[in-house]
């Protein structure tokens, strides 16, 4: 179809390109003048408005980020009482706006990491400026936002990094003999677990929390003992699927505590030699009643491969038994990963 000779679709492209034109020129306009306000630090309301403009259209600005925080920081010198203390009821309603402004910015771009950074920044200026119980207001809301966010997207590993800063601030504003956060950190994480169990933050985070409170506790060789138990057994509840990357490299985790050149910086380091050559043995059992079923799935082999190795170093040496084994896994390695034949390649040299 033509209009006065003219093709529908040529006309189209010429408003496009035009409004396109435009949308450029306003954008370029905007960032001008920007840059020549903060330059001449005119730090005023119009500025702020224009610079929220600037960061609607481009998040990933983080110059601009920037010029936001030198308003706010202009805005809270001057929101001081007579006695030249922070006057707490001028920032609240600063950074109350602050925080409102971020929310949409954070739903539409949840994993532009310059959203996060500014929002953690405002969040330390109220901890900073405000008293212990008003700033942990604005902390504690901050938690039930990000479980929010989180049951929306559970795997966003930026709002789950993020996640365990809110939970530092919330234990450094806690009253004295508060109880630690860490327990109902690893809750959280067994809950959101349940409900995906391919949540890699999930598992990341809980190998972190979990390192913490037995820490914390001062937990004794026997109790941390229970605790690997629990978390293997978790971990093999878990392997239904087999193919899961995540649950794997938790597994691998775990594994880590037999392993003699590792063991000091896991959570169970005072098992003995024997004790960390029986769990390998359990495993390495569990993981081959897997490989009747799964015999294409690479992770099978590469957890087999680990649990004859760390072996060998809990023995001092690697038997011919298990030097055979290893050596037959890797085939079915090089066959079902061969991007990785060079890694291969290394642990077989290393075995023979």
């Amino acid at each position: 179809m033509a209009s006065h000779g003219i093709p529908r679709q040529s006309v189209k492209a010429e408003v496009d390109t035009e409004r396109n034109r435009k949308e450029v020129q306003t954008y370029r306009d905007l960032e001008s003048s920007v840059h020549e306000k903060i330059a001449a630090r005119k730090y005023s309301h119009d500025t702020l408005e224009q610079v929220s403009e600037l960061l609607k259209k481009n998040p990933e600005y983080y110059t601009i980020w920037n010029y936001r925080r030198l308003i706010r920081q202009h805005e809270f010198a001057e929101a001081t009482s007579e006695s030249g203390q922070p006057e707490a009821s001028q920032i609240m309603p600063i950074i109350k706006s602050d925080l409102e402004f971020l929310f949409p910015l954070l739903r539409s771009f949840p994993k532009c990491y310059w959203i996060w950074n500014y929002r953690l920044w405002i969040l330390n200026e109220a901890k900073r400026l405000l008293p212990r119980q008003l700033s942990r207001q604005f902390w504690e809301g901050e938690l039930a936002l990000l479980g929010k966010m989180l049951n929306a997207d559970s795997r966003n590993f930026h709002g789950w990094g993020y996640r365990t800063f809110v939970i530092e601030a919330l234990e450094d504003l806690a009253d004295d003999g508060e109880p630690s956060m860490t327990q109902a950190q690893i809750d959280y994480t067994t809950k959101m677990i349940k409900t995906n169990l391919s949540n890699f933050s999930a598992w990341h985070y809980r190998t972190k929390a979990i390192q913490k409170i037995l820490d914390e506790k001062k937990a004794s060789d026997e109790e941390r003992r229970q605790v690997l138990e629990q978390e293997l057994e978790l971990s093999h509840n878990a392997l239904i699927d087999p193919y899961d990357q995540s649950l794997w490299f938790y597994h691998q985790n775990l594994m880590c505590v037999f392993d003699p050149s590792l063991a000091d910086r896991t959570l169970a380091p005072g098992l003995s030699s024997p004790e960390r050559l029986r769990y390998v043995q359990e495993e390495k059992e569990l993981i081959n009643e897997m490989l009747e079923e799964y015999t294409d799935c690479k992770w099978i082999y590469q957890a087999l491969v680990d649990c004859n190795l760390i072996a060998a170093k809990i023995e001092g040496t690697m038997s011919a038994k298990n030097r055979a084994e290893v050596l037959e896994w890797l085939k079915s390695l090089n066959e079902l990963d061969p991007l990785r034949k060079g890694h291969w390649k290394d642990i077989e040299n290393q075995v023979t």
